[in-house]
């Protein structure tokens, strides 16, 4: 039971009125670094996420050490693509919302929580959206204990919520890469019905097709992407030997 006169973490922050009068302030979206590509895979238990870890501002590369993968609580992983500084401060807020939450009621949020929670804060960031700056969409991987369930869900500017059983992806290079998903899974089998080894293998697949095709998306035969996977024991990264041994395996292929 949430105490009288408690607030949720929102309210308690301010945080959606930090970026009022934005309007009055002449920023060039051009200068702006954005984050490409995300995706995540369904497996047979559980979701892996995938990016690049390239960041781009305009035709400049800013970054090829970019982290857009983030672990909002244990079942919960959210991949960012677009504006990189407005999406991690986003991250961080939620995180600490769902945290501030369950030990405000002694109880963890419920995924349905979690998601409108998600949806909130990019409408509360529609309007500078609206204005060329820190436009971002999110893909999230998501496991709901009390349903044994896992989903993977992603969203428009505005906040709404659209959820796919099997994959999702995001930013420029995601563009190149949709029809790609749709062909694996009719070939091979849906990807939630495949162990993990194979997922993450086509998941390489489609980020190297990505980087050809895409200049804001980087490549990984210099820098490894950046994995995290979620099953019901929690998430975690992938060992970096695994990792390797996989994209050794798609490089030489």
């Amino acid at each position: 039971m949430i105490l009288e006169g408690a607030r949720d973490f929102a309210e308690l922050t301010g945080f959606g009125k930090m970026f009022e009068g934005l309007g009055a302030i002449s920023a060039d979206p051009a200068f702006e670094t954005h984050g490409t590509t995300v995706l995540c895979l369904r497996y047979d238990e559980g979701v892996l996420t995938l990016a690049d870890r390239r960041a781009t501002a305009g035709n400049l590369i800013m970054y090829d050490q970019a982290e857009k993968i983030m672990a909002l609580d244990d079942s919960t992983v959210v991949a960012i693509s677009g504006a990189f500084a407005r999406s991690v401060e986003v991250c961080r807020f939620l995180k600490h919302s769902f945290k501030y939450y369950r030990r405000t009621v002694l109880q963890e949020m419920s995924l349905e929580g979690k998601l409108t929670e998600i949806s909130r804060a990019l409408a509360g960031n529609a309007p500078m959206a609206m204005q060329g700056i820190g436009l971002f969409l999110p893909i999230v991987a998501a496991y709901d204990k009390k349903r044994d369930d896992f989903g993977v869900y992603f969203f428009d500017g505005a906040g709404a919520r659209f959820q796919n059983g099997s994959y999702a992806c995001a930013g420029s290079g995601s563009e190149r890469i949709r029809g790609v998903f749709e062909y694996v899974s009719r070939i091979k089998g849906r990807f939630e019905t495949r162990p993990l080894e194979e997922v993450l293998l086509d998941g390489l697949q489609m980020l190297d097709i990505a980087a050809d095709l895409d200049s804001a998306t980087g490549g990984f035969s210099k820098t490894l992407p950046v994995t995290r996977v979620l099953d019901k024991s929690g998430n975690r990264e992938l060992p970096v030997d695994e990792l390797q041994r996989a994209v050794n395996s798609i490089l030489s292929a």
